[in-house]
């Protein structure tokens, strides 16, 4: 294995993506190159660290030495011997073959996490040994791994996956009555979820809570609003999914700038942006205490009353939150005399300092070809297709459909538009509004924020605002890899203990992306399941002479690049299971009920 680094050129700049290969003969001598692992790109000392790592690395290492069997009419030695088991090897049968390796690295993540000990606390087992905590394990990695409904993981899941043996259970484990009622134990102990789970990433990462990321996200349900009872959650409003015939709720999300989340509300669908950054102020500091804390927030999200509340307290509440373009409009004449400055490589800023408060125009080089990119082909192809429509001998109405359908396609390059259709004829006039085009070009890749951190460098407040982008990531998630709709519970107390579910295997998630953050670079949470799933577990059934059968529960040994990146995390596969050995009597009378059906 070596490693190999691919160039591009993208927006005028040179980035290298390496990628670990490995060479495989082929037939007739040649030799092909597999691809092995997608670092992306990473700096020179992680270049390093994988090249030692792909150096060091043996794909033997750690293979087990084979032993002799021996077969039951070709063991001499020891025949009289008691303790020596002659084997059938021509019976040898091989059942269950399940999925190993995924399951134990979110087993492994749960118990990193310290959840084992606090949900055994929290969820002791019932009068029928019930064990509720490892219920909920099983819910939370089938959520990470492979999510779906409670009914699926009933009826497919657990008897594919490997769970069982990890957790020392059985089928037990996944009844489907179970996976329901477990859901009605867990809203009660979120506030203790989180505290715990922040004081873990502490000793795990030295995070730091000091910049909280705050924003909200939709989830919709295809259900008749009129059929919900009164009062429910579930309620039409602004659809950030593009569903606003659909009821909804509506997600508060704090996060750090690493992604990990600090505490979460589920709301009722019909909520305002607006009205929900008050009582999460007092959420966190009734959780976490009073300290210096960061808001940063896009607009629409505090109020001006909010933001004064902020800067009235004590201490004050510091914030950096993105300002709409009216604004903008305002104080466009104050900030053209001030002069830019250099923020960071690729990013100017202008400040002007306003009633307690410090107004940053940020213009990120990046950015601004990004958008003017976008603008370009949006304009090129709403221009093209006005052409068409005015050539079209079409009614005025079929006309209008046309153009709605336009505009939605591209709407940036339709507000730079001026376009007249005539009512009696149809006819379409357009025309390019270059007063418009100047001041679209004007704002391209720039951003008005507004803080009352007036003695903070500007680089560092450009900083604190792109890594809204980590919220972003984690409703992506949610929403995405971890599937959390639809959801099929009717319940509105288990909806949101549903939720409850997918937030603990996002804490999985993004424990596990941070650890590959700082050890195997350039990997995501996604694509190192994907390749531990491939380790597969398997029952090995060994008939022996004397009408017992020897059976040997084993993962399959992991491949070489799997075998890396193990290596490279640090991790040690746990022991093979021990065999076990049936009865003789239990044997013969399992062939008997065999004999009986057939």
């Amino acid at each position: 294995m070596f490693l190999r680094r691919v160039e591009r050129r993208k927006n005028g700049k040179t980035h290298f993506y390496w990628s670990v290969v490995e060479n495989k003969r082929l037939d007739g001598g040649r030799v092909a190159q597999r691809h092995v692992l997608y670092l992306g790109e990473i700096n020179s000392s992680q270049a390093e660290a994988w090249r030692r790592a792909v150096e060091v690395f043996d794909p033997d290492a750690g293979r087990s030495r084979t032993l002799a069997l021996f077969a039951e009419d070709r063991c001499e030695a020891g025949a009289d011997d008691a303790s020596v088991v002659r084997l059938r090897l021509s019976e040898m049968r091989l059942h269950r073959p399940r999925q190993w390796g995924a399951c134990w690295l979110a087993e492994l993540l749960w118990r990193d996490l310290q959840l084992d000990r606090f949900w055994a606390e929290r969820l002791p087992a019932s009068r029928k040994r019930t064990r509720w905590d490892h219920i909920l394990q099983v819910l939370v990695a089938y959520r990470l791994i492979e999510p779906g409904s409670e009914w699926r993981l009933h009826r497919e899941w657990f008897g594919r996956s490997a769970m069982a043996d990890l957790l020392g259970s059985d089928f037990g484990l996944a009844e489907a009555h179970k996976l329901y009622a477990c859901h009605d134990l867990l809203l009660a102990h979120k506030h203790a979820l989180f505290s715990h789970l922040t004081q873990r990433w502490r000793d795990m990462f030295n995070a730091d809570f000091d910049v909280l990321l705050y924003d909200l996200t939709s989830t919709y349900f295809e259900v008749n609003a009129a059929d919900l009872p009164e009062g429910a959650k579930r309620r039409h409003g602004y659809s950030r999914d593009k569903r606003p015939d659909c009821p909804q709720l509506v997600i508060a999300l704090v996060v750090t700038p690493d992604g990990l989340p600090l505490a979460y509300e589920v709301l009722p669908g019909n909520t305002a942006d607006s009205k929900t950054l008050r009582p999460f102020l007092s959420k966190i500091e009734a959780q976490y205490g009073k300290a210096r804390r960061v808001w940063v927030m896009d607009r629409g999200v505090p109020t001006e009353a909010v933001l004064a509340e902020m800067r009235a307290s004590d201490p004050p509440v510091q914030y950096l939150v993105g300002t709409p373009k009216g604004r903008l409009n305002r104080l466009e004449k104050h900030l053209i005399e001030k002069p830019w400055r250099k923020a960071r490589e690729g990013v100017e800023v202008k400040l002007l300092a306003q009633d307690d408060e410090l107004y940053v125009f940020a213009q990120s080089a990046d950015r601004v070809a990004k958008e003017r990119a976008m603008r370009r082909r949006q304009l090129k192809w709403l221009w093209a297709r006005l052409g068409k429509l005015a050539a079209m001998n079409a009614s005025y109405e079929e006309m209008l459909m046309k153009l709605g359908a336009a505009r939605s396609k591209a709407p940036s390059a339709w507000r730079l538009m001026d376009i007249a259709l005539d009512k009696q004829s149809a006819a379409l006039n357009y025309s390019l509004n270059r007063q418009k085009l100047r001041i679209a070009r004007r704002r391209e890749g720039r951003y008005l924020l507004r803080t009352n951190l007036t003695d903070q460098d500007p680089a560092v407040l450009w900083q604190y605002y792109v890594q809204l982008a980590a919220v972003e990531e984690a409703f992506k998630n949610l929403k995405g890899d971890l599937a959390i709709r639809p959801i099929f519970h009717k319940d509105e107390r288990r909806i949101e203990a549903h939720i409850f579910v997918a937030f603990l295997a996002y804490a999985l998630q993004i424990t596990l992306t941070r650890r590959l953050h700082a050890l195997a670079p350039g990997l995501t949470a996604r694509s190192a399941l994907e390749k531990f799933a491939a380790v597969q577990m398997i029952d090995v059934h060994l008939p022996t002479t004397d009408g017992r059968e020897i059976v040997l529960t084993r993962y399959t040994q992991p491949e070489p690049e799997l075998q890396l990146l193990i290596d490279q995390l640090r991790l040690t596969l746990p022991a093979q299971p021990p065999p076990k050995i049936t009865a003789a009597a239990l044997a013969n009378k399992t062939q008997r009920s065999a004999d009986l059906l057939v």
